[in-house]
């Protein structure tokens, strides 16, 4: 393969990560805590976009609790978002690790 091939299949690849991170930003996950009582969504390119308390939980006044289950939710939705970053990568990568690509 000459230089020339080399660099078009880079650049192919290149746009074809472009556009798997706008498709990402699309995509979302869900994650609760607390038995659903807080509710955490992020996007695939693990960004919280959407948080949602049953409003019980604030009427208890247990303000410890509500952070904790906040951040379980939080870090659950962030770990599922990693994943799905994980899984559309690969299949455009083919699992192979490429510099400058963070997984």
């Amino acid at each position: 393969m000459n230089l020339g091939n080399m660099l078009k299949q880079a650049q192919k690849l290149q746009e074809k990560l472009a556009e798997a991170q706008a498709e990402l930003g699309e995509k979302t996950v869900e994650a609760n805590a607390g038995g659903g009582m807080v509710s955490v969504t992020a996007n695939g390119r693990q960004e919280i976009v959407a948080v949602r308390i049953v409003p019980d939980v604030v009427q208890q006044g247990d303000v410890q609790m509500l952070e904790d289950l906040v951040l379980s939710a939080a870090n659950a939705a962030l770990a599922s978002a990693r994943a799905l970053l994980q899984e559309e990568m690969a299949k455009i990568t083919g699992g192979l690790k490429i510099p400058g690509v963070n997984l």
